[in-house]
Parts: C-alpha cells; sequence; structure tokens
C-alpha cells in the first residue's frame, strides 16, 4: 500500500437523499456505481460485500503501476464510497482491494468505467478514466421504426475502412466509417438502400490472447497464431466504448489505448452521423460471458457473485469461449440492465442484439425487454437464441426478435457440414419440403410450423460474421473452389459470374421477399470470399478460404473496395431487391392468410399470389418450371437477370422459369 491518503465521506447532493449510519437511498444517478462527477467534488462507488477494505488508486499517468491511494468506507450494504475534491474530468483512477476473495496485489479499474486506458496486453490492464461526457446531440433521438421494416446491414468498424483500397481519411475509426466523399463506409451502406446497421461489439474489450505457444503462458495456446481478438466478443468494460476504434487508437503490442477518452464523443459522432442518414444503430453486445485471461474487475472483486462456477469453483464455460456471467445474481443482471439503458440513453442507441442470448436467464431477458421498451418502445431487440440449449420459442414470447438458423440452414445448408445442400442447390434437406418454403417465405409463423408468434420476430439471414460467408459457403458446396486449396488467383476467385452469380441472386431474392427482418452482413452484396491473408504469423491455411475469421486484424477481414466494383451486376441486384422490399409494404408487413399457394408439382420450389397483388416464384431446382399466371396482366418487378421499373417488362398467361432464378410480378388489371 503506497502514499495512503485519507478523504472526507460527504453527502453529494444530486446523488444522495441522507447519509446516516452507513447507508445511503440513492435518489437519482445515471447508474448505481461508478464515479460521480458534481460541480465540486467526485464520488466514488462500487460493490464489493466480501471485502474487508477498499482503497481507491489515482494515477499520474496510464503507465503508472501505483498511485496515490485513498482509503474507502464500508456501508452496511455492502458498498465502498468516497467522495473527493479534483478529480474531475481526466483523472485516472482504480481500486485496490483486501479481503478474503480479493488479491491486494492487483489493482483493478472500476467495473463501471465510462471510458478506459487500456494496454494490448493479455491480462488488458487498464485504468479508469473520468471523462467530461456533454455532448450536442443537435436534436437527435432514437429512429422510431417498425420492426417490420427493418433491413439490418451487420458490420464492423474497423474492416469497413481499413483496407489500402478505402479512401477514407481516419481509416479503422468511428469517425472513418461515417465521414463524408469516401467510396466506402457510411457512403456504401447508404447507397445500399438499408435503414439499420449492426455493430459487432463496440464495448470495450480484451482483444490480445495469450501469446501462441509459449509454454510460460497461463494457457497453452495452439488454436491462435495470430493471438488476437479481433471480432471483439470478449467484453471487459460494459459501459465505455472500445478505445481501439478511436482516432488515437493503435494495436503497437503493450502500448496504452484511450488516454484522452475520446471514443466516447467520437462513438456519438457515429450514432448521430447515422441517424442523420435515417439509419438505426443497433449494437452487438456480450454479457454472457468475458475473456479467460483479461483482468476483468469482476473476477478480482467476487467471481461467486458475478460468474457461474462448477462445483469445484471453476468458471464454467457454456459459451465456448469464456468464463460464463452469472445473470441470476442480483448484481450482474442489475449490471446487464444499467449497461444496456446507459448505452440507448446517453449514446442514443437504436437497440441491441445480444450474443449467445440463451445464456442469458429468462427473467434476466423479459426485464430487458420490459425496461427498455419503458423508455423507447421503438427499441430493437435481437437474439442470437443459441446457447445452453436452443429455444427460439420462448425469445418470441417474450416479444424478442431471434435468428432464424433454419431460414440460414434451409436455403444454404447446415453451417455445421459443408456438404449438406439445401434449396440453393437444388435439393432439400432431411424434413425440408414445399410446406417448409412456404413457411419461411410467410416468416416462420408458429401456426404453420415455424419458431415465431409475429413474422417480426423472424430475423431472416444467409450469412453473418460467424462461419463461411454466404459467397464462400456457395463456392465449396457448389464444387467451384476446394476449402483445403490455397486460391491461386484471388481476382479471379472474387469475380461472381455464372452459376454462382445466379445463386447468390436467388438467394438474395428469397431473402428480401420473406416476411421477417432482413439481415445482410457486410459484402454479402458482392459475395465477398475470405481469403486467409499474407502474414508472418505461422498460419497452415494461409491462401485459403477462412470459415471463423474471428482473430484476424488484417486483410482476410478488412474489406477489399475493389472486389465490390468487380462484381456491380450482384451489388446492384441487392440495391435493386432493398429498394423493392422499402416500396412495397406487402413484401413485409403481410399476414399468413394474405398468401396463396400455387402447386409447382415436385418441384424443388415455391410460388404464390401475395395480396392478390403479386406474383413470386423461387425455383431452385436444376430443371426450368413453366408456371400459369393468375388472370390478368402482369409486369416483371425481378427475375433472374434483374430488377426492372414498372411497366417495363410484360408478360400474360404463362411464364417459364429457368433453373435457380426467381422472379417477382405485380398485377397491372384483373378480368372481370
Amino acid at each position: 500500500m503506497k502514499n495512503l491518503q485519507s478523504a472526507v465521506i460527504l453527502c453529494p447532493l444530486l446523488i444522495l437523499i441522507s447519509c446516516t449510519n452507513n447507508t445511503m437511498n440513492i435518489k437519482t444517478s445515471p447508474l448505481s456505481y461508478g464515479a460521480f462527477v458534481s460541480e465540486n467534488n467526485t464520488t466514488f462507488k462500487i460493490h464489493a460485500p466480501k471485502s474487508t477494505n477498499v482503497f481507491l488508486v489515482i494515477f499520474d499517468t496510464p503507465e503508472a503501476k501505483t498511485g496515490t491511494e485513498y482509503e474507502m468506507t464500508k456501508l452496511e450494504n455492502g458498498d465502498f464510497i468516497l467522495e473527493m475534491n479534483d478529480a474531475g474530468a481526466g483523472t485516472l483512477y482504480g481500486y485496490r482491494l483486501e479481503g478474503p476473495l480479493n488479491d491486494p496485489d492487483v489493482i483493478i479499474a472500476d467495473p463501471y468505467s465510462k471510458a478506459a486506458v487500456t494496454r494490448n496486453s493479455m491480462r488488458h490492464v487498464a485504468k479508469s478514466l473520468i471523462v467530461d461526457d456533454a455532448f450536442d446531440w443537435e436534436g437527435d433521438s432514437w429512429m422510431e421504426m417498425d420492426q417490420r421494416d427493418l433491413i439490418v446491414y451487420e458490420m464492423h468498424v474497423r474492416d469497413m475502412t481499413t483496407h489500402s483500397s478505402s479512401t477514407a481519411k481516419q481509416k479503422g475509426s468511428y469517425l472513418g466509417l461515417v465521414e463524408t466523399g469516401q467510396n466506402g463506409g457510411i457512403e456504401h451502406i447508404k447507397a445500399m438502400g438499408v435503414n439499420a446497421v449492426q455493430i459487432l461489439p463496440p464495448q470495450e474489450f480484451a482483444n490480445v490472447e495469450v501469446p501462441y505457444k509459449d509454454k510460460n503462458a497461463p494457457v497453452y495456446n495452439d488454436w491462435n497464431p495470430y493471438s488476437r481478438n479481433h471480432w471483439g466478443y470478449m467484453t471487459t468494460f460494459f459501459f465505455a466504448p472500445e478505445s481501439y476504434y478511436a482516432t488515437d487508437g493503435t494495436d503497437a503490442p503493450d502500448a496504452w489505448n484511450g488516454s484522452d477518452g475520446r471514443a466516447v464523443r467520437e462513438f456519438k459522432d457515429m450514432v448521430k452521423s447515422f441517424h442523420r442518414e435515417d439509419i438505426a444503430v443497433i449494437m452487438d453486445v456480450v454479457y454472457n460471458h468475458v475473456s479467460n485471461y483479461d483482468w476483468q474487475p469482476l473476477k478480482y472483486i467476487d467471481k461467486d457473485m458475478y460468474f457461474r462456477m462448477d462445483e469445484n469453483g471453476n468458471y464454467t464455460a457454456h459459451s465456448g469461449c469464456g468464463n460464463d456471467t452469472y445473470s441470476e445474481s442480483p448484481k450482474m443482471r442489475q449490471l446487464i440492465l444499467e449497461s444496456v439503458k446507459y448505452w440507448m440513453t446517453e449514446f442514443h442507441v437504436d437497440g441491441f442484439r445480444f450474443d449467445l442470448g440463451n445464456l442469458i436467464d429468462a427473467e434476466t431477458r423479459q426485464m430487458i425487454v420490459d425496461e427498455l421498451r419503458a423508455i423507447n418502445p421503438h427499441v430493437i431487440i435481437l437474439a442470437e437464441p443459441w446457447g445452453n440449449g436452443y429455444d427460439p420459442n420462448g425469445f418470441s414470447d417474450m416479444g424478442w426478435a431471434s435468428f432464424n438458423d433454419q431460414f440460414r440452414d434451409g436455403l444454404k445448408g447446415s453451417t455445421f457440414d459443408i456438404n449438406d445442400k439445401g434449396f440453393l442447390f437444388g435439393q432439400f434437406r432431411n424434413g425440408d419440403n414445399q410446406n417448409f418454403l412456404q413457411r419461411l417465405v410467410m416468416g416462420s409463423p408458429r401456426e404453420f410450423g415455424g419458431q415465431y408468434v409475429d413474422p417480426s420476430h423472424s430475423v431472416n439471414y444467409l450469412e453473418s460474421h460467424d462461419d463461411y460467408t454466404f459467397g464462400d459457403r456457395l463456392r465449396i458446396t457448389g464444387g467451384f473452389v476446394d476449402k483445403d486449396s490455397k486460391i491461386i488467383d484471388n481476382k479471379q476467385n472474387a469475380l461472381v459470374d455464372g452459376t454462382l452469380l445466379a445463386m447468390n441472386k436467388l438467394g438474395a431474392l428469397f431473402l428480401f421477399t420473406s416476411q421477417g427482418i432482413a439481415f445482410m452482413h457486410e459484402g454479402q452484396e458482392w459475395a465477398r470470399s475470405k481469403v486467409i491473408a499474407e502474414t508472418t504469423v505461422p498460419d497452415k491455411r494461409i491462401g485459403m478460404i477462412d470459415h471463423n475469421s474471428y482473430e484476424k486484424d488484417n486483410e482476410t477481414n478488412w474489406l477489399n473496395w475493389d472486389e465490390r466494383d468487380m462484381n456491380p451486376e450482384l451489388v446492384d441486384y441487392y440495391k435493386g431487391l432493398i429498394a423493392l422490399r422499402k416500396q412495397y409494404p406487402e413484401f413485409r408487413r403481410s399476414k399468413p392468410e394474405d398468401f396463396e399457394f400455387m402447386d409447382v408439382v415436385e418441384a424443388t420450389a415455391v410460388a404464390y399470389m401475395l395480396k392478390n397483388k403479386f406474383f413470386i416464384a423461387l425455383n431452385g431446382g436444376k430443371n426450368s418450371i413453366d408456371l400459369q399466371l393468375p388472370q390478368g396482366k402482369w409486369v416483371i418487378l425481378a427475375d433472374g437477370n434483374g430488377i426492372y421499373k414498372e411497366e417495363e417488362k410484360k408478360v400474360i398467361g404463362r411464364i417459364n422459369l429457368p433453373e435457380t432464378s426467381g422472379v417477382v410480378l405485380l398485377r397491372l388489371f384483373i378480368k372481370d
């Protein structure tokens, strides 16, 4: 213990009602814990009921290993509190805890840090930073959007602008993402016509893992030669934006990120910029697990309170990637609820995608939806439904939307079996049939054997950040490339034409004409291929197609905008379908009774009338099919070749639908 000081315990009038007998009643506070700055003082508060002593540590620099310590006062409810002057914006601090569960040699950051200064190391050593969070929102607020109308574009902040083909000036950053005039980033997102972005985890996370094959490391890493976590699924601080994505971010080993806390302001600038373009912002959030290795503060306060443990006192790992959090615990539940509400109110975030949502207990999930909708009735709540069992029905019953793996696998094949072939390969998987296709286009309603009480709960998708890209899955399963062979010509591999182009188009047509939330991943619109980039890292698969690029902060993941420009036909097809979906609400707001399905004999196909106004047919088979059209004159809005304006291509009587293609017709009038 060094430089131990004392400080007076007072009652901040803006925060507390009373201060008697070491108990305090909170009146108003944005959060229950953390550092609360008022005009003349700052109050520090942390919950550590099993600790005997807690010391606030004030640091002079990020690099300092020790600082000036101030003993905090323990209250009857297990909170420790301290008020002091001269600790405003710019103050670096942490806590040192003493007690049966604590390591007195480890100074932890505040688990409620609004900004964190972090070191690029396996332990993710951090100091909490007090920031001035004042911001001029210029009248900005949440997007008010019917969930049925969502067209979501999933993206990674850094991947969107870091490649050499990007013309963004502030590459890899929140601000670079929303720079105007660039050839990618927000300009591309606007051009696509989507109305929401889903950002891979932007909460401060542990992005450095155990050194590769280091026998002196606490865990022997023989699986990740990059020793990185690029995607962000290892949250360390649930209230702070990732500082690596700020304009001063660095990935230099052992360097410090976030020294001035600018990530807070720049994240808000990013959200405001998207809102100006009528684009909602959805955060991918990870509350179900943390890193095995980092100095995540909760592990050093009371691991039994915040983490699920087995009978031997070890962390469980049902997530498959880290230490599982204990959402049933009142304090962990409180942290989760306060975190999502904080991001929604402080950063104007429009919604959340919950990683491995089923690892969060049902009671907490119900409280999430209830408390968020009490603040913003239009909040977007999506769940990755798997984790410790798979129960999409439970999410839908609570009013949550969840990712529809039946839609994904039914079209391209099981994500876990590269040889499994779905509709787009001209066949039905085991158990699938024409009724299955009918269910998918209706939004997988439960009354027809689907998972959802309402189609707006079905997140329909062909690709997300996980596993092979949609384009690569078609390349490999379709026999265009070998997953275990090196790509000789990257440009030729990226080019999409012929049968591969037709399959990509049919998948997109199926996606954007089906009921439910339409979801796509960055680069899907040009059948993006992830070829493992040349590197000094000892990766045996360099030059091959990547199926799980979570660890690569390099050209494997960075979007190559030149490859987009190589495939304008597919990009324009996606743009046209998105515009079509937005123009005609029937493709997103129809009910099962609005569908009239047609007989397609034994074809691997589905055809139907929608609201007696549209005729849609989707043929995944390897043979063309001849279809009798309902009475009337029709105009083609979309087919396997392109998207058309009304009155451009008329048809009457019958239509021949080639293999691996679809068609959307609009009725001009009906004969008496």
